[in-house]
C-alpha cells in the first residue's frame, strides 16, 4: 500500500494546482488502491536541466511524497533521435560521450529533488534506455516491436499530423516519425522490467505515451497509464524548451542563482498565482493565505517574493537564496560598502551584468574622483557636468555619496581590488574594472 495519506488527494490537488491537461480513464482510481511506479522521460540535449524540466521533476517529487515510486528515464537513445511534438524543426542530434556527460550532469541536478537513497519501496530510480537500445539492432526492433502498429496509428498522432501539415518544406525524417514507437517501448521495457504502470509527461506527449500503452497491451498483456500536464509558456507565449531562447536554465554557470531569483521575482501577478501552484511544494491553504494577502496589498508582492524563496532554496539553497535577497537590495537603495565587499564576486557581477561599464588600468587606481569619472571613464561627458552632480550630492561610490568634487580615489576604494560602482542619481550605475593582465 501507499506509504501515507496524501495519495487519496494526490489527483486532487493536481487538479487544483492546474497540473492535469489530459488523464486516461482509471488512472485516478490506480494511484488511491495501491503503491504505483511512474516514469518521467527527460532527453539529456543539454548539461543542464531548464524550468520547463522542472514541472516534470516536480511531478515525480509529487508522486514519492504520496508514497509512490518515481523513474526519472534520461533518454540517451531518444535523445539521438530528437522528438517531433511541439517542434517546428528536427533537433540536432548528439554523440554517445556528449549525451553521457550530459546525463552526469542532469543525475546531480535531480538528486535535489527526487530521493534516492530511502531504504523505503518508494525509492526513486534513474534509468537511461540507450542501456536497452543500443545493443537492439534495426531488424529486431522492427521485427518485435514496429510490427505491433501500424503507420496509419502512428500518423494519427497530432504530433505527426501538424509536421506533415505544416507549410514547410522540411517535412519529418523517418528518424523522427519513429520517435514514438521508441518511446513506446522504453513505457514497455519499464513496465516489464519494474512494473511501471504510469508515464507522465507534458500534454504534447500524449501520443507517445499512448503509443506505450498500446505496446504494453499488445504485448504484455497488461494495462498501463497515461497522465500529461499543461505546456508552461513564458510571457510571450512560447514553450519553455532546449530549442527556444530565454530558457531559465537551473545550473548556476547557465543562470546564476541570483538571475534565477529575479526571474520568480519579476513574474506578473497573474503568472505568480499560477506559478505558485504549478512549481512548489506549498500546501493550498499556505497558497491562498498568499493570494489573499497580495489581493489586500499588490504592491507587496507577496506571491513573488514567496515564489522566488521557495524555487531558489529548492534549485540552489537557503544561502544562495539570502544572498540574492542582499544583492537585490543594492539596486533598490538599500546596501551599503560592507553589503558590496561581502557578496561574492559572481554575485556582484550578476546584479551588474548590463550596466555601462569601462575599463581601466592598475595605474589609473589613485586618482582625482573627477578625472576618474569624465576623463579616464565616460560616466560624465565633462568635468563640469561631474563636478556640478558631485556638489549636489548626487553621486555614489560603492553605496556611499562622494564628498566633494575634490575627493580623490584610492586603490583601497576598489572592491576586491578591481571593481567600483558608481551611481548617478537614483537608478543610474556604472562598473569600473581594473584591466587584468
Amino acid at each position: 500500500m501507499v506509504a501515507n495519506n496524501m495519495e487519496k488527494h494526490l489527483v486532487e490537488d493536481l487538479k487544483w494546482r492546474g497540473m492535469i491537461h489530459d488523464i486516461m480513464p482509471g488512472t485516478e482510481e490506480l494511484l488511491a488502491k495501491e503503491q504505483v511506479t511512474a516514469y518521467v522521460g527527460i532527453d539529456p540535449t543539454a548539461d543542464s536541466l531548464h524550468i520547463g524540466h522542472l514541472v516534470g521533476v516536480i511531478m515525480l517529487k509529487r508522486l514519492q511524497l504520496a508514497g509512490h515510486r518515481p523513474i526519472a528515464l534520461v533518454g540517451g537513445a531518444t535523445g539521438m533521435i530528437g522528438d517531433p511534438s511541439g517542434k517546428s524543426q528536427e533537433r540536432n542530434l548528439l554523440d554517445e560521450s556528449t549525451l553521457r556527460q550530459n546525463q552526469d550532469a542532469l543525475k546531480k541536478q535531480i538528486s535535489r529533488f527526487l530521493d534516492f537513497e530511502t531504504e523505503g519501496s518508494n525509492k526513486a530510480l534513474m534509468v537511461n534506455n540507450y542501456d536497452w537500445m543500443k545493443e537492439f539492432s534495426f531488424l529486431d526492433f522492427i521485427r518485435d516491436i514496429g510490427k505491433h502498429i501500424t503507420v496509419n496509428y502512428m500518423m494519427s498522432k497530432d504530433s505527426v499530423k501538424k509536421r506533415l501539415g505544416s507549410d514547410s518544406n522540411s517535412g519529418m525524417s523517418f528518424t523522427e516519425f519513429t520517435y514514438q514507437l521508441v518511446q513506446g517501448y522504453d513505457f514497455q521495457v519499464l513496465y516489464r522490467d519494474f512494473q511501471c504502470k504510469l508515464q507522465m509527461g507534458g500534454s504534447d506527449q500524449w501520443g507517445n505515451i499512448v503509443t506505450g500503452t498500446e505496446l504494453i497491451r499488445r504485448i504484455e498483456r497488461g494495462e498501463a497509464f497515461a497522465l500529461t500536464w499543461p505546456l508552461i509558456t513564458k510571457s510571450d507565449g512560447g514553450k519553455f524548451g532546449k530549442t527556444e531562447e530565454g530558457n531559465v536554465w537551473l545550473d548556476p554557470a547557465r543562470t546564476t542563482p541570483y538571475k534565477f531569483y529575479q526571474f520568480w521575482l519579476n513574474v506578473s501577478d497573474e503568472d505568480a498565482e499560477r506559478y505558485l501552484k504549478i512549481f512548489t511544494m506549498l500546501e493550498r491553504e499556505e497558497i491562498e493565505v498568499l493570494v489573499a494577502e497580495h489581493g489586500e496589498a499588490p504592491h507587496i508582492r507577496a506571491m513573488q517574493k514567496k515564489l522566488a524563496e521557495e524555487l531558489t532554496v529548492m534549485v540552489h539553497s537557503r544561502e544562495e537564496y539570502d544572498m540574492a535577497v542582499e544583492a537585490s537590495g543594492i539596486l533598490f537603495g538599500k546596501g551599503s560598502t560592507e553589503t558590496l565587499r561581502s557578496i561574492r564576486e559572481d554575485v556582484f557581477l550578476s546584479v551588474f551584468d548590463g550596466v555601462p561599464q569601462f575599463e581601466i588600468s592598475s595605474a589609473e587606481m589613485d586618482l582625482d574622483v573627477l578625472e576618474l569619472l569624465a576623463v579616464n571613464t565616460g560616466v560624465f561627458s565633462s568635468k563640469g557636468e561631474a563636478r556640478r552632480m558631485v556638489s549636489g550630492g548626487g553621486v555614489s561610490i560603492n553605496k556611499q555619496k562622494l564628498s566633494g568634487p575634490e575627493q580623490r580615489i584610492t586603490a583601497e576604494d576598489f572592491i576586491n581590488n578591481k571593481y567600483l560602482l558608481v551611481q548617478k542619481g537614483k537608478k543610474n550605475y556604472y562598473l569600473i574594472r581594473v584591466k587584468e593582465y
